[in-house]
């Protein structure tokens, strides 16, 4: 049993492997697709294939479209050399049920695999004959939040952004230069309108995108590469729209437990490959089942059935609810807190932490207690039952390898959106946030987990974060098992607003948040009597 179009002619094996394959004609819908795109996807790994990919499947199978995705990668070139054209960009999707059970289905959405390299006259003409067709729809993006930055910490552009600058649209090499050129060829070609959608996991990633693309345009605009009326055309959201998403389905690297299963199901040739760049990537691809998507729905040219894959289509506003209430309260400030927990109390999986009877209550209190009378309502998904799943089906999942040590990294950069809206929330509504204990309780662990010292005294590693130095160097003088040597290094941490987005402080927390970190520090086991005492009261 081969991952191809020909080893997918012996129904019966797959069958019999309990592996459901497409049901729809897949050389046609390539053939069709081809002839005449209608959905480009950049940024073509994992949550890609399983979910978008999944979405389009989806549509075909159900009869409510006849084409498929046009994949475009314009970062790791050997994604498409090793995993999309040796299996004719067929990709198992392998769904991790917290019972321990899979399924397991053979997506044919994916019709192409094109790499977006200017230097390739194939490659690059390819690309450009598919945006010059008035038919094209939509171009999304799966490319990471790094992927739209154009500028450095300093402010000045990155060198390989300075160099697709100077070189400009003939030459692009970074994705959002690549795009850019690509839409100047539609602008060229008549003007045709278009609906250009980040899925990034990012607060208003549409925003984020347009910015890119209009800043590359700006700069070859004044380098004479590219008339202004270019810059009307990008600018007009009635030609060139760039809707806000949410995107959220947690889709880990390809584990070696769902590759020997595959294997002993007879199917060939499943190895799990990392690439030059460290993409972690296999021809199949394992993720959790719950998936939400929801798309500011403006599309100019029109759009595939979405709605009818189970994406949620809604207006820029409500999606900028579902986002913050995600962030905010129901998923995000939970997943922080487990992580420098559990890097403190020695865990190496979020799942195993939610057998931890403090742990579970921490997350509960953080998220239906604390968050819930603040939480943003979006209207179209409830928190209650958004947060319900993800404290009681999604973090718990033991099938999804997913470790506190990954979450925790670059906590600084998101402890102001995660607990900082709803400190300012309850500081808004009753005049001081100090009602709140469990989220004091959250940011006294990451205090603490910021000298890299476990419950018991042994240093472990801290993840990368970039004000790890600056924060460590604030600490200095700390001693585990020693707090008469807390001498206040936590104010100036603890009052600096672009960390949190408030003084905590004059919010009526800083005190508490010292008090608790005091007790966390005190010898082995403080950590763990600490949350014992401020989750059992």
């Amino acid at each position: 049993m081969k991952l191809t179009l020909a080893g997918l002619q012996d129904k019966q094996a797959w069958e019999q492997a309990g592996i459901r394959i497409p049901a729809y004609d897949i050389q046609s819908v390539v053939e069709r697709t081809k002839e005449s795109p209608v959905w480009v996807h950049f940024g073509i790994g994992n949550i890609f294939r399983i979910f978008i990919g999944g979405l389009a499947d989806t549509l075909l199978a159900a009869g409510e479209a006849n084409k498929g995705i046009t994949c475009v990668e314009a970062f790791d070139f050997d994604v498409v050399d090793q995993i999309y054209r040796p299996y004719d960009n067929l990709v198992l999707g392998v769904t991790l049920k917290t019972d321990g059970s899979t399924n397991k289905v053979v997506i044919g959405s994916l019709t192409e695999a094109i790499k977006a390299r200017s230097s390739v006259a194939e490659e690059w003409e390819r690309l450009k004959t598919i945006f010059r067709n008035p038919e094209l729809q939509m171009v999304s993006f799966t490319i990471t939040e790094k992927g739209y930055a154009l500028t450095g910490p300093d402010g000045q552009y990155m060198p390989f952004i300075q160099a697709d600058i100077d070189a400009g649209p003939d030459k692009a090499n970074s994705a959002i230069a690549v795009v850019c050129a690509l839409l100047l060829e539609r602008y060229n070609a008549g003007k045709a309108k278009l609906a250009v959608c980040s899925m990034d996991n990012c607060s208003h990633n549409g925003e984020k995108l347009r910015n890119a693309v209009v800043t590359m345009a700006s700069e070859w605009m004044k380098k004479g590469f590219v008339p202004e009326d270019f810059l009307a055309y990008l600018s007009d959201e009635e030609q060139v729209s760039f809707p806000w998403s949410m995107i959220d389905k947690i889709t880990p690297r390809p584990a070696e437990s769902v590759r020997e299963e595959l294997q002993k199901l007879g199917v060939e040739d499943m190895d799990i490959v990392v690439t030059g760049k460290r993409t972690y990537i296999a021809p199949f691809v394992n993720a959790e089942g719950p998936q939400y998507l929801v798309i500011e729905d403006r599309f100019p040219n029109g759009r595939p059935a979405l709605e009818k894959a189970g994406v949620y289509m809604t207006d820029r506003e409500t999606v900028n609810k579902v986002e913050r209430m995600k962030v905010t309260t129901c998923l995000n400030p939970l997943h922080t807190a487990l992580a420098v927990y559990g890097c403190v109390l020695g865990y190496q999986l979020i799942a195993d932490e939610m057998k931890d009877e403090q742990l579970k209550k921490l997350v509960y209190q953080i998220g239906p207690v604390e968050g819930m009378p603040v939480v943003t309502d979006p209207g179209i998904l409830s928190p209650m039952d958004f947060v319900d799943e993800v404290i009681n089906v999604r973090i718990p999942n033991p099938f999804m390898p997913d470790t506190p040590q990954r979450i925790a990294t670059d906590t600084s950069q998101k402890v102001g959106i995660r607990y900082g809206e709803t400190i300012k929330a309850y500081a808004t509504q009753y005049h001081d946030a100090k009602k709140l204990n469990a989220i004091p309780l959250a940011l006294a662990g990451w205090c603490r987990y910021l000298l890299g010292v476990n419950d018991e005294g042994e240093s472990f590693e801290r993840s990368p974060d970039p004000m790890l130095p600056q924060l460590t160097e604030q600490l200095s003088g700390i001693q585990w098992g020693k707090p008469e040597t807390y001498t206040g290094q936590l104010k100036p941490i603890l009052s600096n607003e672009n960390i949190f987005g408030v003084d905590l402080y004059k919010v009526g927390l800083g005190d508490t948040i010292e008090h608790m970190f005091l007790e966390e520090i005190s010898g082995p086991g403080a950590v763990r009597a600490t949350l014992k005492k401020y989750l059992d009261e």
